[in-house]
């Protein structure tokens, strides 16, 4: 009588994966130039909010919210804009990261809403006729009449960077490129929007906006998801 041992074989055959777990959850901070701008211009006040979470390896929900106040000198008139607004959108990652990096090279797109008032501090009279003083114009009045429910839409275009300074704090930058798509006066045409929070300067015959922002923010992970990297294994042995 024999007794035939059965064992099971070894593969010795390489592994072409390597699965790990990268972290998702939220970060959120605040946009750096708007507090150091507040404070070195008198004319302008603001802050803004920015976060964005992630939903795929290079996807993420992005949006920032944000308060402005500025007061504008022009030729003839000064003015004061007031308002806040909201951006939601899309960021897509391009930057690959080697294993437990989080940096991220990213454009994007936002739609963007914002809701002021603005109010016309004072103005001066346009005189026709300045043969004996030309380079001055007629005295003119302090008005402080306000223009509320004004409001206006946009999509912006987004190319932008962030990088991981410390554990989980990351400093970001970018650059946007705005497309207004509704500018409401709110029913009241005397005062044009000149300068919208948010998007910045209207200017005249144009619908486009150029803005930035550089922001700090910290990471907050919420849970880890497995990814396998298919790794290429060369055919060299069986080209042969």
């Amino acid at each position: 009588m024999s007794i035939v041992a059965q064992s099971k074989p070894i593969d010795t055959k390489p592994k072409d994966t390597v699965e790990y777990r990268q972290s998702y959850g939220l970060r959120a901070g605040i946009d750096l130039s708007r507090p150091i701008i507040s404070s070195l211009n008198d004319n302008y006040s603001g802050f803004e909010l920015v976060a964005d979470y992630r939903l795929t390896q290079n996807l993420y929900i992005a949006a920032e919210l944000g308060a402005e106040d500025k007061t504008k000198q022009e030729d003839l008139y000064n003015f004061t804009t007031n308002g806040s607004y909201i951006k939601v959108g899309v960021d897509n990652n391009t930057y690959a990261n080697w294993y437990g990096e989080q940096n991220s090279i990213f454009y994007g797109g936002r739609f963007a809403f914002s809701s002021f008032s603005q109010t016309l501090n004072n103005y001066q009279y346009f005189n026709s006729n300045r043969y004996w003083n030309p380079e001055s114009f007629a005295e003119g009045s302090n008005v402080s009449q306000e223009f509320s429910g004004r409001s206006a839409a946009w999509v912006e275009a987004i190319f932008g960077t962030k990088v991981e300074l410390f554990a989980n704090i990351f400093l970001g930058a970018s650059v946007r490129l705005g497309i207004l798509v509704s500018n409401s006066d709110g029913g009241d045409d005397r005062f044009p929007n000149l300068w919208i929070p948010g998007f910045n300067k209207v200017t005249d015959g144009s619908r486009f906006g150029v803005g930035y922002n550089y922001s700090i923010s910290y990471f907050l992970p919420l849970y880890k998801k497995k990814k396998k990297v298919e790794k290429e294994i060369e055919e060299l042995e069986n080209q042969q």
